[in-house]
């Protein structure tokens, strides 16, 4: 449950830096409603990576940041592509283009990837720990512990 809470409160806010950034785009550029919805996407990609990364997920396996990385951006681009095909979907298929309708598809949309997206993350991106390596790295630190401070523990 804590790690849901965890999730929600990063991918909330990383949800707002999606929607900001896509309207800001959407308005001061004249940019079609995809591709400033692509670029909003692609910010909040980033800010959930952060967010995720040291505050989620900060207690999961830190070896191998590469592979970690890229898996990332690999399920987080299936994400993309996700998000913005309901949007793609809502404005060029069914003609459902004003600000309002896009922002309501582009919040659908958002909502769809995000289950996978925390399916895929939980599962292979952030992966916990093995419980023998959790015990050898806590037993790493009490054999590293000077005798005395151990015999005080004990009392």
């Amino acid at each position: 449950m804590r790690e849901v809470a965890k999730f929600g409160a990063v991918g909330g806010a990383g949800l707002l830096v999606n929607l900001l950034v896509f309207n800001l785009v959407r308005h001061l550029t004249g940019l079609q409603v995809v591709r400033a919805s692509v670029i909003a996407t692609v910010v909040s990609i980033v800010f959930n990576y952060i967010g995720f990364r040291y505050f989620t997920y900060r207690d999961r396996d830190k070896s191998g940041r590469t592979k970690e990385l890229t898996l990332f951006l690999l399920f987080s681009a299936v994400g993309l592509v996700i998000e913005n095909g309901v949007l793609y979907a809502a404005t060029y298929g069914f003609g459902w283009d004003s600000p309002l309708q896009s922002n309501v598809f582009k919040f659908l949309g958002i909502g769809v990837a995000t289950l996978f997206r925390f399916w895929s993350y939980r599962t292979w991106v952030f992966r916990a720990l093995p419980a023998r390596e959790t015990v050898a790295s806590a037993e790493a630190i009490l054999d590293a512990q000077p005798a005395r401070t151990r015999a005080r523990a004990d009392i």
